[in-house]
């Protein structure tokens, strides 16, 4: 479904991929770890086409994504929907705004189809009859629901979550990763996820991919990668810290 062949890509003197080999199948659920600033992120924004590699390439479904023009992407991203860091709402439209403003822009449905998605989207993250009000009004993990819907209205094929429970308590960060986990089943689709978060790490990753020095350093099942004594992985699981590295 989704591939990655010796993915590069610097920012002025700063090498942040230097050669990233990845393979997702279809339906498979797949959690990238590493360290803060270690590209993460960027390689979520190279898999749907954001970002172009300085070498290497991106395949989605055997077809190459890095050098299309921006009309070529769009409908390469028809397949995708993305959870942002932050939700990424529009703090000046209501919740069903927000979730419509994809299906509004293109102008495909009818309203009532629109308002119908829109309902069945938040009913699916738990959210039925919040329609009418604003990001403001909403806690985080609701922000976070909210653009977990605006990802999933159109039924993309693939969803991509960075960081998905950052700034959420436990027990919110929990009923998250059981949203991501319900979504990849009912709605059959390719999950891959970027979190710090160890113990979503092990609740919605099928596969651990861990990102070290611009590369794939490991990557295995969720009991191969907390049991692994690799000392990099071992470190990065437990939270400990490598006297011969920075740590800021």
């Amino acid at each position: 479904m989704i591939e990655a062949r010796q993915l590069k890509k610097s920012f002025g003197r700063q090498r942040v991929l230097d050669g990233v080999d990845l393979r997702v199948q279809r339906g498979e659920s797949v959690v990238i770890i590493g360290r803060s600033g270690g590209g993460k992120s960027i390689l979520l924004k190279h898999l749907i086409g954001l970002l172009s590699p300085e070498a290497g390439d991106v395949l989605i479904e055997g077809q190459s994504i890095a050098r299309m023009n921006e009309r070529q992407l769009l409908q390469v991203r028809r397949k995708f929907g993305m959870l942002f860091q932050g939700a990424a709402l529009f703090d000046s439209l209501t919740v069903a705004e927000n979730v419509a403003f994809v299906l509004q822009r293109e102008r495909k449905l009818p309203e009532i189809e629109i308002a119908r998605k829109v309902d069945d989207a938040l009913a699916m993250v738990d959210l039925a009859g919040t329609q009418r009000k604003k990001p403001a009004e909403l806690s985080g993990g609701m922000r976070k629901r909210v653009g977990l819907a605006r990802a999933i209205v159109y039924q993309p094929e693939i969803v991509l979550y960075d960081e998905p429970t950052t700034g959420l308590d436990p027990i919110v960060a929990d009923s998250i990763d059981q949203l991501i986990v319900r979504i990849r089943e009912r709605l059959a689709v390719t999950t891959v996820a970027v979190t710090h978060d160890m113990r979503s790490a092990r609740r919605i990753g099928q596969r651990i991919l861990m990102l070290h020095q611009g590369r794939v350093h490991f990557t295995g099942t969720p009991d191969e990668t907390f049991q692994s004594q690799d000392p990099v992985v071992y470190r990065f699981v437990n939270g400990i810290s490598d006297p011969k590295e920075p740590n800021f």
